[in-house]
């Protein structure tokens, strides 16, 4: 099987379930934008993180494959072999946090994004998330999406600032607080 098709190169895609639609179209753009964030995890990922963090990066790459086919197929669309973000999805992030939380030393301050080499990329993951985010929502202005697609996307951005704080504690990284000028 060839890697290319061809049916692209007008500058539209196939959705999942049937239908076409340009390559800038809100849908395509909010799985594009989760396609970009896996992507970074998966950089983090190469970066060596603690044992427990790649597990849950692992976890969350798997997530947002489901998360880009649940955008990718319209709510109305006949795709049974579909596994769509679930409040599960939600809860397992929430736990995730909790877990990470628990060690942490409290927030006092806003704090700078950096320490280890992964949790920089952490914490750039995270802003892309809040791309994501951004384009889901203006997508979900137009469309319908899954129920719980807006609750995960909105937790995980959570999730990675918090994993981003962990990776660091866990390599004893001082983390940067933000200063106000005087």
């Amino acid at each position: 099987m060839k890697i290319y098709t061809k049916t692209g190169d007008s500058g539209e895609t196939s959705l999942f379930g049937g239908g076409r639609v340009s390559k800038t179209h809100l849908r395509v753009e909010a799985y594009g934008a989760v396609d970009e964030l896996n992507s970074l995890l998966g950089l983090a990922r190469a970066l060596r993180p603690s044992h427990r963090g790649d597990d849950w990066l692992a976890e969350v790459q798997n997530q947002l494959f489901h998360l880009g086919a649940d955008l990718a197929t319209p709510l109305h669309a006949k795709a049974d072999r579909i596994t769509r973000i679930s409040g599960g999805d939600v809860e397992w992030l929430e736990s995730s946090i909790d877990e990470m939380s628990a060690g942490l030393a409290p927030l006092k301050n806003f704090i700078l994004p950096g320490g280890t080499a992964a949790a920089a990329t952490l914490q750039a993951a995270r802003a892309v998330g809040r791309r994501a985010e951004r384009r889901i929502v203006a997508l979900a202005e137009e469309q319908d999406i899954g129920e719980f697609v807006l609750p995960y996307v909105n937790r995980l951005s959570d999730w990675l600032f918090t994993l981003a704080r962990y990776e660091n504690m866990q390599a004893d990284e001082a983390e940067s607080k933000w200063t106000l000028r005087s």
